[in-house]
């Protein structure tokens, strides 16, 4: 973010969090922070459900799922 190599970024969770005052992402201009309440975005809960149906369709049908997280990468 400072290097520009990223235009930004939207954060809903830090690390830590909470993000101490004075932090430097506080400062910077190409950074939005939210109060760790993204996923009560409008939409969300329906966006949810669509993927929970289509995992439990491909789940079926023995294929692969959507939006799996890599334990190992951690997302």
């Amino acid at each position: 973010l400072k290097s520009g190599h990223l235009a930004g970024a939207a954060l809903d969770v830090t690390e830590p969090e909470p993000l101490p005052t004075g932090h430097p992402l506080w400062e910077m201009e190409n950074v939005i922070i939210t109060p760790h309440v993204a996923s009560r975005a409008e939409l969300t809960g329906e966006r949810r459900w669509e993927i929970v149906k289509e995992n439990m369709r491909r789940f079926a049908a023995g294929e692969s799922l959507v939006n799996v997280v890599d334990k190992k990468i951690g997302y």
